[in-house]
């Protein structure tokens, strides 16, 4: 097998790219890897399916648990369906990608990254966006790349590019910044609550290290004597598109103008415009061009009417600066919100609305044993913030089956738990594992960062103290040349004609959470600055309206949620805790009627809806960890007598043995003569063997009622027994 690689310098990194030798088949194919981080990546074309009117991309990240060193945890010992993590970084891939690809393109294309071996210094889903660009090139596939994405991350004051999972874990911001030669073409991002200038100066930072790594992709293609294939668009029958403009376009400008039209009256106006339009073209001869043209193909005629409706929307706001609801370029739709909308059953709930879209958001308290377990390549192996997103068909007035959640949930789901989680508490102080779940019950743009609205409200109505409140906007752009206006809360007929998706979430303070998709080939750093600046008073109005419903956390959890009490032991005294086969632990949760989790660095964490009885788990547990010294002194209880000695609980389910030779100052015949099973006695630990074992002693104890520990009264024998 020959191949050839090449190294680059990024960062004081080397970074080697092998190409020619792995995956022949596929039409373009390079393993990319930095340290030991190695992450195949294949772009593959296939010919058009007819009937075909979009670009059918399918980007998939493979995880192979061996990159790590490790044997899948299911049942069947084998990856099976992508883990979370693993969907999230597919669609890190795809959504720079799609929008370099010519829009005439309807080639089945499919680009499969797959992570071979991992190096905890190098997380791998970077490289994986960028193998996807050389791969593409390389596979000769008509593209506006090459496109790049780096990571950059702020510790202490310093931004670093492309930090270890450590130092992510560590650093006030995790931001992924792809672009391309035209400009930043898609951010994803959380923070601990960073200002926006901070933010803007964090993507320019980051888009010029992807400049570089876009320099040496055309240094490659060069050395390999591969001239880029540049988007050639095919030429295109204007029949239709002609005839229409002629026959309605000036109705749909009238239907448009209409600003005080509700969604569903503007769509069914539009909708009666393209049947009677239709109703026109079959009227027409049988040689009629235009009719000909529809013949030829049934999907010509909606998606030219398509097409025209939203040039025609675009123009209004350009030349008019009115939105198709009459809202002005930087207005947001009218908001309502309310907290406790559910029996509190439910631990917190609460429901926001902007607009049409509407959201219900739920929370739920449960203990450490609740955190979901992820079988990934990721360090960071559970999660203890669960966000998870539901988009039913009827929330856009729609039937279809209802299956498990698609990229598109798991993917909104992920942006809002990314923008709750730098406000949320830390386990130490409130060790509650929470899930929320938002349903979508009406959907007209901006449903994530509804969900984010309705976490918010949610977690304060469940009694969380969250540090800030979090609110999020949708921005959206319209760019013509060198005319460009910015949306603020775009809905969803904006999202569809617009070339800009950017979402933006935090608190009064800052920023938690970006998350920016693009539709052209690039967006310059001027007009992503104004975007992130004109969404913080949108924000601040959004989250002054969410403070009316509820203004600071529930002073008390709802009366159907656990109550926790959290406290720390030695580590190397939690197999104390556990017991042998772990009856110890089983014993104090049977005792107790609690329940009791214990994590790797001695954290333990006791669960009941009884509060003394927690706290009584919690002494036990105490008991049993709390270091005992040579020469301390006790009251306890006699629980066992055996013949050699009796045992004392001096702590919670930590016993010592006082031998019967320490029981008085004279001899003791029998260990029932001074003590008896439930007697409270005084004690002093004489010593700790080598095998920890308490040994105990009463003598020169004294005791509550001041004496001495005595032998018993001498037995007087009959002389005839003499």
């Amino acid at each position: 097998m020959q191949g050839e690689t090449r190294s680059i310098s990024f960062d004081g990194r080397e970074i080697r790219l092998t190409t020619g030798r792995y995956a022949p088949q596929a039409g373009g194919s390079v393993l990319i890897e930095c340290g030991d981080t190695s992450v195949l990546v294949t772009a593959t074309r296939a010919s058009a399916r007819e009937g075909i009117d979009f670009l059918p991309l399918t980007c998939d990240y493979e995880e192979r648990l061996y990159a790590a060193g490790r044997i899948p945890g299911s049942f069947m010992r084998r990856e099976s369906r992508p883990p979370e993590r693993a969907v999230l970084t597919a669609r890190l891939i795809d959504r720079p990608l799609r929008p370099l690809f010519p829009g005439w393109l309807r080639d089945d294309l499919q680009v499969v990254a797959t992570c071979l071996s991992l190096d905890e210094r190098v997380p791998p889903d970077v490289l994986a966006v960028t193998g996807a660009s050389i791969a593409t090139l390389l596979a000769r596939i008509p593209f506006q790349g090459p496109m790049a994405a780096v990571r950059v991350g702020l510790l202490g004051d310093d931004f670093v590019l492309n930090p270890s999972f450590r130092e992510i874990e560590r650093s006030d911001l995790d931001l992924v910044v792809a672009g391309s030669p035209d400009g930043v073409v898609m951010v994803e991002a959380g923070a601990r609550q960073l200002p926006e200038q901070d933010m803007i100066e964090a993507i320019d930072f980051g888009y010029e290290a992807v400049g570089e790594l876009i320099r040496h992709q055309r240094e490659l293609l060069a050395h390999l004597g591969i001239e880029p294939v540049l988007p050639e668009a095919p030429a295109e029958d204007t029949t239709i598109p002609d005839h229409l403009r002629q026959a309605c376009g000036t109705a749909i400008g009238e239907v448009l103008a209409q600003f005080s039209l509700s969604k569903g009256e503007r769509d069914t106006a539009l909708d009666a415009i393209k049947a009677s339009v239709a109703e026109s073209i079959a009227a027409l001869p049988d040689d009629d061009p235009v009719r000909r043209a529809v013949q030829g193909s049934g999907k010509l005629l909606g998606n030219s009417f398509k097409a025209l409706t939203k040039h025609m929307m675009r123009a209004q706001i350009l030349d008019q600066g009115k939105r198709v609801d009459g809202r002005a370029l930087d207005e947001v739709r009218p908001i309502s919100a309310a907290a406790g909308v559910l029996p509190r059953r439910v631990h917190g709930s609460g429901l926001f609305q902007r607009g049409l879209t509407q959201v219900l958001s739920t929370a739920t308290l449960g203990t450490p044993s609740d955190a979901q377990e992820m079988d990934d390549l990721n360090p960071s192996t559970e999660k203890h913030y669960l966000h998870h997103y539901n988009f039913p068909p009827y929330s856009v007035g729609e039937t279809r089956p209802m299956r498990s959640p698609g990229r598109r949930e798991i993917g909104h789901g992920a942006l809002a738990e990314r923008a709750i989680l730098p406000v949320l508490p830390s386990r130490e102080t409130f060790p509650y594992v929470l899930r929320v779940v938002s349903e979508v019950l009406s959907s007209n743009g901006s449903t994530s960062m509804g969900s984010v609205c309705g976490s918010t409200l949610a977690l304060m109505d469940a009694g969380v103290p969250l540090a800030a409140p979090v609110s999020g906007a949708a921005m959206g752009l319209i760019k013509e040349g060198d005319q460009v206006r910015i949306l603020t809360d775009i809905q969803g007929i904006e999202d569809f004609l617009g070339d800009m998706d950017f979402k933006v979430a935090g608190t009064a303070q800052g920023i938690t959470a970006l998350q920016m998709d693009m539709k052209i080939t690039g967006l310059a750093m001027p007009t992503i600055a104004e975007a992130i600046q004109q969404a913080r008073p949108a924000r601040l109005h959004i989250l002054e309206k969410m403070l009316e419903a509820i203004n600071e956390p529930r002073d008390t959890l709802s009366p159907h949620a656990p109550r926790l009490l959290s406290f720390r032991i030695d580590p190397e005294l939690i197999g104390t805790v556990i017991g042998p086969g772990g009856r110890t632990i089983k014993g104090i949760t049977e005792r107790t009627n609690t329940k009791i989790d214990i994590d790797d660095n001695g954290m333990v964490t006791v669960a009941s809806h009884d509060g003394a009885a927690a706290e009584e788990a919690q002494r036990i547990v105490e008991g049993l960890t709390r270091r005992v010294q040579e020469g301390e002194t006790f009251q306890g209880s006699v629980t066992r007598v055996i013949p050699i000695g009796a045992f004392v609980e001096i702590l919670p389910g930590k016993e010592g043995m006082i031998h019967i030779s320490q029981l008085s100052e004279s001899r003791v015949e029998k260990v029932e003569d001074v003590v008896k099973v439930g007697d409270a006695v005084t004690v002093r630990v004489r010593e700790i063997d080598n095998r920890g074992r308490i040994n105990l002693t009463l003598r020169g104890v004294p005791q509550e009622n001041g004496s001495l520990p005595s032998s018993p009264a001498p037995v007087v024998l009959p002389i005839e027994e003499v």
